[in-house]
């Protein structure tokens, strides 16, 4: 009786989990990270619902602090700059901080490890797979969010209104489905 039970159990998260994205079929994507010279860095997990797309980071092996996190609007990475990921996910070819691509700056710990959960409505999953797909970049500095520092007056250069001066890209993930 008690393991009916635990299967019941098991069958019923997996449900709950399925309809609190808003569909029994959710689309899901992955992003595994990897640094400059090729190692395993983190994962990070898409999933499109009803309304937005759930994005969930797990990531090890950093320098701690904060760092620029984007979607990067092609899907590839060649290290060690990963530059062949393009600028940022744009689509609407509007200035830094309103990017499609631009989310949350990732804190990582003392220790190299870090992780995040959000929700966004900037883009929909499909919308990251176009002809070139998309990347995901996690940057050695913090993202300015376009709070524009004092040395760019009377205007901002356009590294900061690119990326926020995020710095180098440290790690690069292809978005796959």
């Amino acid at each position: 009786m008690a393991r009916c039970g635990l299967r019941w159990g098991v069958f019923l998260a997996a449900g709950i989990v399925a309809l609190a994205s808003g569909r029994a079929d959710a689309q899901t994507a992955r992003a595994d990270l990897r640094d400059a010279q090729g190692q395993s860095v983190g994962t990070v997990t898409f999933t499109q619902g009803q309304e937005g797309v759930h994005v969930s980071v797990r990531a090890a092996k950093l320098p701690p602090g904060y760092h620029g996190f984007h979607v990067h609007a092609v899907g590839k990475c060649e290290g060690p700059a990963f530059t062949s990921a393009g600028g940022h996910f744009n689509p609407a070819g509007r200035n830094h901080p309103e990017h499609a691509g631009d989310l949350p700056a990732l804190l990582v710990n003392a220790d190299g490890s870090g992780w995040m959960t959000f929700h966004t409505v900037r883009f929909k999953l499909n919308d990251l797979f176009d002809a070139d797909g998309s990347a995901l970049i996690i940057h050695g500095a913090p993202d300015n969010y376009a709070h524009i520092p004092d040395r760019y007056r009377p205007a901002p250069d356009s590294g900061t209104l690119g990326t926020g001066d995020a710095g180098a890209r440290i790690a690069c993930g292809v978005i796959t489905r």
